[in-house]
């Protein structure tokens, strides 16, 4: 689609399977920067990638011809494969089934890179369940 412009940012949030503190601080850098070559390799805009001990964020760009489940089956999909692959933890690791994805305007990109940047410092003082309350829609059930 050459003369189509298209610009679909989506913050996606998930949690490994049921939230499970496994994702240390070390464990995690090796995990986001697989993710994010990954990512590159198969053709996903994925910007910034961060988390903590039970789960993840990230700010992607979609191509117009990409399915935001699509793309978070991917990754998810791929990263649980790498990560029982090589045997990291002790146990077989999964990722909670289901995600969090939220479109976000041009205008707050900056907002949201440091939002996901600063997941250790925000999770100090509000917990998982919290944040997910407050990004969902008001008459949401999570």
């Amino acid at each position: 689609m050459p003369n189509t412009l298209s610009i679909i940012w989506l913050h996606a949030v998930w949690s490994t399977r049921d939230r499970k503190r496994v994702l240390t601080k070390y464990f995690r850098y090796k995990l986001f920067m697989h993710i994010k070559n990954y990512s590159e390799r198969k053709g996903l805009l994925l910007d910034i990638i961060n988390g903590v001990e039970d789960h993840v964020h990230c700010l992607f760009r979609l191509k117009p011809t990409q399915n935001p489940s699509e793309v978070i089956k991917l990754i998810k999909g791929e990263s649980s494969f790498w990560i029982n692959m090589h045997i990291i933890l002790d146990e077989k690791f999964e990722w909670q089934a289901g995600y969090g994805i939220f479109s976000i305007s041009q205008n707050d990109i900056m907002k949201t890179r440091k939002y996901i940047y600063n997941q250790e410092k925000h999770h100090e003082v509000i917990t998982y369940k919290e944040e997910l309350r407050a990004m969902a829609p008001k008459k949401s059930n999570y």
